[in-house]
């Protein structure tokens, strides 16, 4: 009765619109009255859910991606995308998913990503003729690209949630195939849907323009290349990382680019310290909803479950990963990975998948959620940029969605993917 009570009542919080947060702690509180143990077991949990050091790497990398962002980074790896790959079908398209992979190094945020990918693409394409559907749904799929690759604070929220035994190294490594890969697909479903509606190619600026380009945007591509290396060869931890990532951000743009000035660095600051605030709250919650699962048995009860209905390793991978879709659409990614690590980890162990692949594909399959309804953030915001509505974007994102799905089935099934470079890097 007591799970019942955990889930049905977290369920009728979300259903009626109550943050997700709120609704994690709400449901716990009211779970540890039915159990008759005492409140304070949840005053305890919020504290101990954000007590662990590797969480300080979260809002230190949330603010460094501010200042990137406001500082000059996204308009210089625009324009090195647009050399590189303006010359394909959809150019623009094309532009913003390669400036989705180089800026997700360096934010680390699908929402980061398609706030300052996005709000720079989304309004050249629609002036350039494009669709706005299409400029919408390229640049919202596109933004998934950065929840794999480094510094991607996803992959520490799940290396957290799985008791912080996990190396963060290990998962940045993992992520990289995978985020490539997804790169390469997007671009291919870009290039056919462009060609299907008659969109056109940029001119090529030359190879000198191509080479100033290059020269411009290496500094913002250096932080990837600082935090990664440093990172796997040991010079520092992910936390000190973060740090870093702070100070060579300011540097880059306040003494290089000379473009973070006072009023950015406040407003880099004022939305840095507000979604550190939110994302640190939801994990508060989501330790004492976690807490309360461990309680009460759910993880245990969940191998018993799946083992009575599939005993093979791929039809339980199958299972959870079905299960990850569907939360997806009704829960943020943030929620989802301290949800539900808790509860299919053990299940993954169990049939020996690896736990730094499971992150990948538990990280890949809530990522979806954020461009699905109800609850899809980067869909919203995405939407909102374009000015269109979400049904509207909704009808034709399916070529983007399914290819999205593709690279996750891809992943999931073929863990080498994933697992040979941390395993390379490592010999």
């Amino acid at each position: 009765m007591g799970i019942a009570i955990l889930f049905l009542v977290f369920a009728v919080l979300l259903a009626i619109g109550v943050p997700v947060a709120f609704a994690l702690a709400a449901a716990a509180l009211a779970t540890l009255f039915y159990l008759d143990l005492p409140p304070v077991v949840l005053v305890q949990q919020l504290a101990a859910g954000t007590g662990s050091a590797s969480l300080i790497a979260i809002p230190l990398f949330v603010f460094a991606g501010e200042l990137m962002l406001r500082g000059g980074i996204s308009e210089r790896l625009i324009a090195l995308a647009a050399s590189l790959v303006g010359r394909l079908r959809g150019g623009l398209g094309q532009v913003s998913i390669l400036s989705s992979l180089f800026f997700g190094g360096v934010s680390g945020s699908a929402i980061a990503d398609v706030s300052a990918v996005g709000g720079t693409m989304i309004p050249q394409m629609v002036k350039r003729g494009y669709d706005r559907d299409f400029a919408v749904n390229v640049s919202i799929t596109a933004a998934l690209v950065a929840l794999l690759v480094p510094p991607s604070h996803n992959l520490i929220l799940y290396s957290a949630a799985a008791g912080g035994g996990l190396s963060i190294a290990d998962l940045f490594a993992a992520g990289i195939v995978p985020a490539l890969l997804m790169t390469v697909v997007l671009m291919l479903t870009g290039y056919l849907v462009a060609r299907r509606r008659g969109y056109g190619v940029e001119p090529f600026p030359g190879m000198r323009a191509l080479l100033l380009r290059l020269v411009s945007a290496l500094p913002g591509l250096g932080l990837v290349a600082l935090i990664f290396v440093g990172i796997r060869a040991g010079i520092f931890t992910a936390v000190e990382s973060a740090a870093i990532a702070v100070v060579y951000a300011l540097a880059v743009t306040g003494l290089l680019y000379r473009q973070l000035r006072g009023a950015e660095f406040i407003a880099a600051v004022t939305h840095a310290a507000r979604t550190s605030g939110a994302i640190l709250f939801v994990i508060a919650a989501a330790a004492a909803f976690g807490w309360l699962l461990a309680y009460l048995q759910v993880p245990a009860a969940t191998v018993q479950a799946l083992q009575s209905v599939a005993d093979d390793k791929a039809a339980v991978l199958l299972l959870i990963v079905v299960s990850l879709l569907l939360l997806g659409t009704f829960m943020d990614l943030a929620p989802l990975i301290l949800i539900c690590t808790p509860i299919f980890l053990p299940v993954a162990k169990a049939y020996g998948i690896d736990p730094i692949h499971f992150g990948l594909v538990l990280v890949l399959a809530g990522g979806l959620g954020l461009v699905t309804p109800p609850v899809g953030s980067v869909l919203f915001i995405g939407a909102a940029i374009g000015k269109i509505g979400i049904g509207q974007a909704l009808r034709t994102i399916w070529p983007f969605w399914l290819a999205g799905l593709a690279v996750l089935l891809v992943v999931a099934f073929f863990p080498q993917l994933s697992l040979w470079l941390p395993a390379l890097l490592k010999s």
